[in-house]
């Protein structure tokens, strides 16, 4: 209901190289994303403020992202942060208005400093986020599934992935947020260990077909166990 088009600029597009591996080099080109602007968001305020979950990242203008967040969290809509592409001088307000706050191993680095090489890197990163005002951080770590650290629960969690095959890893960390969010808005008395578990296994589904959105699992396509 709330997309425009314009003459302004060319849609935003992403060009993807991937190796034999299955791993990815991104190089984003935002074009109208950036346009999208506060008065976008005033008209689309009404849904944001009966939503269950927002999601937002960072290929539109951050501080548009930001007000989403701030708008979100007036009505007490659950709030989910993906800082995807990462910048080094992010406001330091996204970390206190997001809920969850969920960044992969690059992200963390560029956020913090702090190479993610080991499960005790993600840890590390994951008290620093904490400590900048954030209540959950999930850092994802591909192949290692998750490392989960809250604010109420001083011990981090690592939530494993299973043993897959990797053909293409494009777009397993939206496949991951995408997944949380679902499980946030519609089975929201769940653990949140077992959320990520379950949106581990989404992820999987994923990266063992090729293509970005055209990987993603129909709900028929996936074990009924994780609904």
């Amino acid at each position: 209901a709330f997309v425009g088009q314009t003459t302004d600029a060319a849609t935003g597009t992403a060009s993807i190289i991937v190796n034999s591996e299955g791993q990815n080099v991104i190089v984003i080109v935002p074009g109208a994303n950036l346009l999208l602007n506060f008065e976008d968001l005033k008209r689309a305020s009404d849904v944001i403020c009966k939503a269950k979950v927002v999601v937002c990242q960072l290929e539109i203008t951050p501080a548009v992202s930001l007000e989403a967040l701030k708008i979100a969290r007036a009505s007490g809509v659950k709030t989910l942060f993906n800082p995807a592409p990462a910048l080094a001088d992010l406001d330091p307000q996204f970390y206190t208005y997001s809920d969850i706050f969920c960044c992969n191993e690059t992200e963390a680095e560029i956020l913090t400093g702090i190479p993610v090489g080991s499960l005790e890197d993600a840890e590390k990163v994951g008290h620093m986020l904490v400590e900048r005002g954030c209540k959950i951080v999930i850092v994802t770590l591909g192949a290692e599934g998750c490392m989960m650290i809250s604010a109420e629960e001083p011990i981090p969690k690592h939530v494993p992935a299973g043993k897959v095959r990797a053909v293409d890893t494009t777009g397993a960390g939206d496949s991951f947020v995408g997944a949380l969010a679902f499980y946030l808005a519609h089975y929201p008395k769940l653990p949140m260990e077992e959320m990520i578990r379950k949106s581990n296994c989404v992820a999987s589904v994923s990266v063992q077909a090729s293509g970005t959105q055209s990987s993603y699992p129909y709900r028929k396509d996936l074990p009924q166990d994780l609904f």
